[in-house]
């Protein structure tokens, strides 16, 4: 594990976790919903946004399914390999911005993909896929974080 060889590698986690927030704040921005947290800043009137996850392009909709798709298998991924960066994650109240994150994209991500028409049916099931699988990542990097932090330390 790299992180044992140079154990410095953990402060650049540390400096890199605000941009994997970061990501998840983007996303809820594009899809016209309001932040919630550490993170949250005041919208400019001028920036009131109308566009929903309903009410999008179908392309713009796809790359953010696409994207959330891709972060949360990394997400993930890394913490699947690497638990000790729980730690570190915990730092930057991660649990907390994941779960909201969740509660506020999730629902309005699932209902746009549902009442959309779609003229090709494969774009619907590729979508709906791709969804599942984010918000399955997410939960599993959730139980991940929550396993580490909270109940291993019990347990030892």
């Amino acid at each position: 594990n790299i992180f044992t060889q140079q154990p410095s590698y953990f402060g650049d986690l540390d400096e890199t976790l605000p941009t994997v927030l970061q990501v998840f704040n983007n996303i809820l921005h594009k899809c016209g919903l309001q932040c919630e947290g550490a993170s949250a800043e005041p919208q400019k009137l001028e920036e009131r946004v109308n566009v929903t996850p309903g009410n999008m392009p179908l392309q713009e909709l796809k790359d953010i399914v696409l994207y959330l798709c891709d972060t949360c298998t990394t997400l993930w991924s890394f913490l699947d390999v690497f638990p000790l960066a729980c730690q570190t994650f915990q730092k930057h109240e991660f649990c907390y911005r994941l779960a909201s994150f969740y509660e506020l994209a999730i629902p309005e991500l699932e209902s746009a993909i549902k009442k959309r028409h779609y003229e090709d049916n494969s774009v619907f099931a590729d979508l709906w896929r791709r969804i599942s699988h984010s918000r399955k990542k997410m939960i599993e990097a959730f139980h991940i974080l929550i396993n580490q932090v909270c109940l291993q330390p019990i347990l030892e």
